[in-house]
């Protein structure tokens, strides 16, 4: 299991390969990669992630664990980028690799459902106009409830 909660930008194609490389009963690798999207208005300057370390990781640390607890995983890795980044940019990367293709595919969006929604980051978004906090939106507390059995 792979935690990573950095300022610098990763590279993608090197991340998953690498992640593939160091599974070796694994039938399936999953991979999600979530993109800055510019405003409704079309008007993002930049988005501003921020967090609390050690307090992030730990969180990030735990729901992979509960994943391993759910699904047959032989891995997992979560990279999520802090600090301010621009629309087209590379936020964060879920991978999960396990035997079979539906514990990954599922594992992989239980981990994205709760980055969504719970994980210990802020967001703020920038543009001309203004900053606004991102909200919470009813659409991902939905997504997550699903897990919760």
């Amino acid at each position: 299991m792979d935690i990573r909660v950095q300022d610098t930008v990763f590279d993608l194609g090197f991340e998953a390969q690498a992640f593939a490389d160091r599974t070796s009963a694994s039938g399936a690798v999953v991979t999600f990669t979530g993109i800055v999207r510019n405003n409704a208005e079309g008007t993002l300057d930049y988005m501003d992630i921020e967090h609390y370390p050690g307090m992030t990781e730990a969180a990030l640390r735990q729901i992979a664990e509960e994943a391993h607890a759910k699904w047959s995983l032989e891995d997992a890795l979560i990279i999520h980028r802090v600090g301010k980044m621009r629309a087209g940019e590379m936020i964060m990367m879920v991978a999960t690799a396990s035997r079979h293709r539906k514990d990954a595919f599922e594992a992989a969006e239980f981990l994205m459902d709760f980055l969504k929604s719970r994980a210990p980051f802020w967001k703020k978004e920038v543009s001309r106009d203004g900053a606004d906090w991102v909200a919470a939106r009813d659409e991902d507390e939905t997504a997550l409830a699903r897990w919760q059995t």
